[in-house]
């Protein structure tokens, strides 16, 4: 099957032409200044399912904090999630501290394909990459961009949201993938997917390999890759209250240490489920001790499989929430102290719209 995608392709050609254009227009990025495999682990793994201009700067950040995989290991949950703060999906940041972990016991970082795939949250795409990036072990590293990339090289008209279609996707790439140099090779894909070969009008006349390119000499571009759509994303509505006393604290509480968002901040929140009176009866504790109540607005936040539509109010109080604290593992934090704890994005927004 292989063979009919790549039997018309001059394989030498495209290696050629695909690495000179990427060594003389790729972007200056902060993880390309070395061939550390443990900094290019930490973009790829930053990366995912998020964009490169929103990466940079929490990488940046990330790097100064934890410049070494021994200082990572080491870090306790708050710190590792506030920097990781606003990247979302946080398992990511757990993995990759699990990685360093792991790092750490095995006296380096490992040094071929097989051991790097082994490391917590790294699947074939981050292995693929941090092994022909740092090592030049030419391997293959599917994310999106090479799926469209290649996609249009070749016209493979297999769906991409199909788990199995990695499978002809990395058989394709292992066999065009240049073995002197697979590090650029790679990238070179990638960065061709990121800046000219994009989802929607392609620049295909500044394609470095348009001449090898079947979908383009077929006119068929712009129906690849194929992908089917996604399931639909759950709305759930929720009340949130953000609850300030009158010496400028704020009430929070800590997210489990399991499932979505383990472990950050959060304010005072619960589904609302259509009751009359839900902020009364909810926040009855305090009622009493109410000096205010204003509507904020209502804010949705979307995540990859549902979206989190939330009615927002702030409340000013006077005093106690005391017995609150003590029953539901409540805490007070100061204005100053907000940097210090990781609090879901979602309500930083709201807190945003109450301070501006």
């Amino acid at each position: 099957m292989i063979e009919q995608y790549i039997e018309h392709l001059d394989i030498d050609g495209f290696q050629r032409d695909l690495i000179q254009w990427y060594h003389s227009v790729k972007r200056d990025l902060p993880w390309r200044i070395n061939q550390d495999p443990y900094r290019i682990l930490v973009s790829e793994i930053m990366l995912q399912q998020t964009q490169v201009a929103t990466v940079i700067p929490y990488y940046e950040r990330f790097m100064k904090l934890f410049p070494t995989t021994k200082g990572l290991a080491m870090a306790d949950d708050q710190t590792l999630l506030k920097a990781w703060e606003g990247l979302g999906y946080y398992s990511r940041a757990r993995n990759l501290r699990e990685s360093a972990r792991m790092i750490e016991e095995m006296g380096g970082f490992p040094k071929t394909h097989e051991e790097i795939l082994k490391l917590k949250g790294v699947g074939p795409y981050t292995a693929g990459a941090v092994s022909s990036i740092a090592f030049d072990i030419p391997v293959p590293a599917v994310d999106g961009n090479v799926f469209r990339v290649m996609s249009r090289v070749c016209c493979i008209y297999e769906d991409i949201a199909k788990a199995k279609t990695r499978k002809t996707f990395e058989a394709v790439v292992s066999r065009v993938i240049s073995h002197e140099d697979p590090s650029a090779f790679n990238q070179g894909l990638m960065e061709l997917g990121a800046t000219i070969c994009t989802p929607k009008s392609p620049k295909c006349l500044q394609c470095p390999v348009q001449f090898y390119c079947q979908a383009y000499h077929q006119g068929v571009d712009d129906l690849l890759p194929v992908k089917t759509k996604a399931t639909s994303q759950t709305k759930m509505k929720l009340v949130v209250a953000v609850v300030k006393n009158q010496h400028g604290e704020y009430l929070v509480s800590k997210r489990p240490n399991t499932g979505l968002l383990a472990n950050f901040y959060e304010f005072l929140n619960f589904e609302y489920l259509g009751e009359k009176e839900f902020l009364v009866e909810k926040l009855s504790p305090i009622c009493k001790k109410v000096e205010s109540v204003q509507f904020i607005g209502t804010f949705n936040h979307v995540f990859s499989h549902r979206i989190w539509e939330m009615e927002s109010y702030f409340i000013s109080i006077q005093t106690g929430y005391e017995e609150v604290i003590a029953e539901n593992d409540y805490l007070w934090i100061s204005e100053q102290q907000m940097t210090d704890y990781p609090l879901v994005t979602a309500h930083q927004r709201i807190l945003k719209n109450i301070e501006s």
